[in-house]
């Protein structure tokens, strides 16, 4: 029977070879710590191995067959589908990929109700976020009125390309420039820098302009009183 959840053996399990979803180490960790709190999990989707008869591969929830085994489990609940390959790489490509996106609102809510439970660092244990995430999440708060933001608080994108002898000149000149006293990050400094030479810059254009002007100046006055005193 297909599309019923069946109770099927561990070693009846295949991973798919061309499983393309993977998880860290911190995540895996934490799927088998909310298995092993509450028992619970959802059923792996599998389907009847093309070329093995009386065993399934596994389409959804390979982490979880691990998690399940690092426990000692000996079955795992599955819904078997009979999907060919074609369906399967669709499959394969879309249900690990296919996830909304969290309402802010409503998240900031669960978590603050978690947190009069649980304390951050247990919470950190099972949820995906880390113990400092969940903190700063949990004492979020929103604006009473909405804030104003004015349009030159926004960074302007500035890209552009340069050969490799140029980016060593840009490099080593950004280098050279004594930043501001404050705490900022590393692209604030390198902007901060480049402002601080383009503005040198203009300043010596300036005074050259001006030295060449009185130059010019200088040179038609005196042109002028070499014509008067002929």
């Amino acid at each position: 029977m297909t599309n019923s959840i069946q109770s099927i053996a561990l070693d009846k399990l295949e991973i798919h070879p061309d499983n393309p979803n993977k998880q860290s180490k911190v995540n895996f960790a934490k799927l088998v710590r909310n298995i092993e709190r509450t028992g619970r999990y959802e059923p792996l989707i599998v389907r009847p191995c093309p070329d093995n008869e009386g065993r399934f591969q596994i389409i959804n929830g390979h982490h979880r067959c691990h998690a399940l085994a690092r426990l000692g489990y000996e079955k795992a609940d599955c819904i078997v589908w009979d999907i060919n390959d074609e369906e399967t790489d669709i499959l394969l490509t879309t249900l690990n990929r296919l996830g909304g996106s969290d309402q802010l609102d409503k998240k900031l809510k669960l978590l603050k109700r978690l947190n009069k439970r649980l304390e951050c660092h247990e919470l950190a244990k099972f949820l995906p976020q880390t113990v400092k995430q969940i903190e700063r999440l949990t004492h979020l708060k929103r604006p009473g009125a909405p804030a104003k933001i004015s349009a030159n608080s926004f960074a302007n994108p500035l890209v552009f390309f340069v050969n490799d002898t140029q980016q060593q000149q840009i490099e080593k000149a950004l280098s050279l420039v004594e930043g501001p006293k404050v705490k900022m990050a590393k692209a604030a400094r390198r902007a901060a820098a480049l402002a601080h030479i383009a503005g040198y810059f203009l300043t010596v254009q300036k005074s050259n302009r001006r030295f060449t002007n009185n130059g010019q100046k200088k040179k038609k006055t005196e042109q002028k009183a070499a014509c008067s005193n002929r």
